[in-house]
C-alpha cells in the first residue's frame, strides 16, 4: 500500500478513484475541472439492457485514464451526487 506524509508529518494514504457510477452522474463537469491528471473524460452514458429509456444520450463522466489517478480525492469532494468509489493503492 502506498503511504506518504503530509507537510505537517502526519501519515497519509491516498484513496484512488476505482469506479464512477454513471447512473448517478449528471454530467456537470465539476470533477473534470478539478482533476489535476486528466483522469476523467466526458462520454455518452452507457445504457444497461434493463434501462427503459433507449433515447437517453446524456453525457456523463468516465474514468478514462484511471491508472493516472494520484489519489487526491478532489473529484469526490466536488461531486454533488457522490458518484465515486475509492480504494487505497
Amino acid at each position: 500500500m502506498i503511504t506518504g506524509l503530509t507537510r505537517g508529518g502526519t501519515e497519509w494514504t491516498p484513496q484512488f478513484a476505482t469506479a464512477l457510477d454513471q447512473a448517478k452522474c449528471i454530467g456537470c463537469g465539476r470533477c473534470f475541472k478539478v482533476c489535476p491528471r486528466k483522469v476523467l473524460d466526458l462520454v455518452e452514458r452507457e445504457l444497461d439492457d434493463d434501462d427503459d429509456n433507449e433515447d437517453d444520450n446524456m453525457m456523463v463522466m468516465s474514468l478514462a485514464n484511471a491508472p493516472d489517478c494520484i489519489g487526491c480525492g478532489s473529484c469526490g469532494r466536488v461531486c454533488p451526487k457522490g458518484c465515486y468509489t475509492y480504494a487505497p493503492g
